[in-house]
C-alpha cells in the first residue's frame, strides 16, 4: 500500500500501540488454539520498551494518521561452547489491527525495519515466526548457520538472517533472548497487565 507510512513510535504511541498488539493477537481462534487466559504481546511490548527494546528500532505503521502496526526489536545474543557471546537482534511482536491484515503492513514494516537495521550496522536477526511468511523477507533456518534455541533444538519456525556478510560465519552456539519472551516466567505478569485494558480499569 502506498498510503503507508513507517515512524518511530513516540511516547503518545505508548497506550495505542498496547491496544493494537492486544488486539491483533487477542483473536478467539488463536486463544483457544494456544489456551491461554489473555494475550502476552502487549505485555511484552510493554516490557521491552521498559528495560530491553531497542528505541531505534521501534517502528509503528500509519494510514491517514492512524496507528494500524508496529514493531520492537530487542537484543540477543548467541551463547558459544566457550562462553563468548556474539550480539543479534531479535524483533516483536510484528503486531497488525486484525481488520487491517493482510494488506502489506506487516511487511512494510518488516522491510523498513531491516533497511534500518542495517544502516545500524547490526550484525544478524534471529526469531521464531512462520518460515512460509518470513522466508519472503530473507530468512533461512538457523540450523543452516549451526544455531539452536536455548534447549539445543532446532525447527523450521527458528529462522535466522544475517545483516553483514558472514557475520555468523564459524559462529555456533545457543540463542538467548530477553527473559520476557518466558512464557512461564511472565504469564502472571501479563495477566495482571491486562487488567488494565478492561472496561472501567484506571488506566496506569
Amino acid at each position: 500500500m502506498e498510503n503507508i507510512i513507517i515512524r518511530l513510535e513516540e511516547p503518545k504511541d505508548h497506550r495505542t500501540v498496547e491496544e493494537l498488539t492486544r488486539a491483533a493477537f487477542n483473536t478467539p481462534d488463536r486463544i483457544e488454539r494456544s489456551k491461554i487466559d489473555c494475550p502476552m504481546e502487549h505485555h511484552m511490548v510493554y516490557g521491552l520498551r521498559e528495560e530491553e527494546g531497542i528505541m531505534d528500532l521501534n517502528f509503528v505503521a500509519e494510514i491517514d494518521g492512524k496507528v494500524v502496526g508496529h514493531i520492537i526489536y530487542s537484543n540477543a545474543y548467541i551463547l558459544q561452547s566457550d562462553n563468548s557471546k556474539i550480539d543479534v537482534l531479535n524483533f516483536g511482536p510484528l503486531s497488525v489491527l486484525p481488520e487491517l491484515q493482510n494488506i502489506g503492513i506487516g511487511s512494510a514494516l518488516m522491510k523498513h525495519s531491516i533497511e534500518e537495521a542495517k544502516r545500524l550496522e547490526y550484525g544478524a536477526i534471529l526469531f521464531f515466526g512462520n518460515p512460509k511468511y518470513y522466508s519472503r523477507f530473507g530468512f533461512s533456518p538457523a540450523k543452516e548457520f549451526g544455531i539452536t534455541d536455548c534447549n539445543g533444538d532446532n525447527y523450521p519456525a527458528f529462522m535466522a538472517m544475517e545483516l553483514k556478510c558472514d557475520y555468523l560465519k564459524n559462529v555456533f552456539g545457543k540463542f538467548i533472548e530477553a527473559d520476557i519472551y518466558i512464557d512461564d516466567l511472565n504469564r502472571e505478569k501479563a495477566k495482571e497487565f491486562d487488567k488494565r485494558f478492561h472496561r472501567g480499569f484506571l488506566r496506569r
